[in-house]
């Protein structure tokens, strides 16, 4: 069994869907049913990390832990950081950041992103990407993809269409490099899921390290460590998970899922 942690990062600014966190959920608020999903993974310890009392208050209402961190965090891993530390968790130690908006998040894939950072000491990451299936998912630059080395490890991330098969692209863009039963061997594009697991030792050292110009080119933060040097460890996955909530559609959605 691997041993790791879960951290669930919430905050109540949201634009598209004020107070999130606290959407009821067939009866729970979503950070709890994420917390359930993360409990549900395997994890030794489940902690909601926050900057807002109200979801303090709500998460520990309902029995879970919670840490109550800095309002001014510029990211969702320097947040990681603070709650690593306020925690006391030791260098050597796993943590999964699992996105306070994911309440169908499988725990399977929760459990094997730690899993694939234990097995890969040389990587201080480890996350996940499942194959591109349409050619609208390959251009959207909403939708990050992720090119990896012969040995698995994540060597670029972006929001333009990578990797770009040259030779196996004519009609492009109507179709995929898929496409072709003769599509060169590797080269399959692959959307990046935004689920990480991280060292405890890599997440003390990031507030420190300067943003790179790829990271500020791209907006994708994962692009900071690999400016550094540090390996980000890819797992692959058949197909998507089920998407989080960002619009009222979405909590729709998940909220049709409970009440099935």
């Amino acid at each position: 069994m691997t041993d790791f942690v879960a951290l669930i990062p919430a905050r109540l600014a949201s634009t598209r869907l004020p107070d999130k966190p606290l959407a009821d959920i067939a009866g729970q608020p979503m950070v709890v049913r994420v917390a359930a999903q993360a409990r549900a993974s395997g994890a030794r310890r489940v902690v909601v990390a926050t900057d807002a009392a109200r979801i303090a208050d709500t998460v520990r209402a309902h029995g879970l832990e919670c840490v109550l961190t800095r309002a001014d965090h510029p990211s969702g891993t320097d947040r990681l950081a603070e709650a690593a530390a306020l925690l006391g968790l030791r260098d050597d130690e796993i943590v999964v950041n699992v996105q306070g908006d994911e309440p169908l998040i499988p725990p399977a894939l929760v459990r094997d992103v730690a899993a694939l950072l234990q097995r890969s000491p040389d990587c201080g990451i480890a996350t996940a990407a499942h194959p591109i299936d349409h050619v609208d998912d390959y251009l959207n630059p909403n939708v990050v993809k992720v090119v990896v080395d012969g040995a698995g490890r994540a060597t670029y991330f972006s929001r333009a269409p990578i990797p770009f098969a040259r030779d196996h692209l004519a009609g492009f863009p109507q179709r995929l490099p898929t496409a072709l039963p003769d599509g060169p061997e590797g080269a399959r594009p692959m959307r990046h899921i935004g689920l990480y697991a991280y060292r405890v030792a890599f997440l003390r050292q990031y507030p420190a390290l300067t943003r790179s110009p790829m990271e500020i080119a791209e907006s994708l933060e994962q692009l900071r460590a690999l400016w550094h040097g540090v390996r980000i460890a890819l797992l692959h996955c058949p197909d998507a998970p089920p998407g989080g909530v960002d619009t009222p559609e979405d909590l729709a959605r998940v909220r049709a899922h409970f009440v099935r």
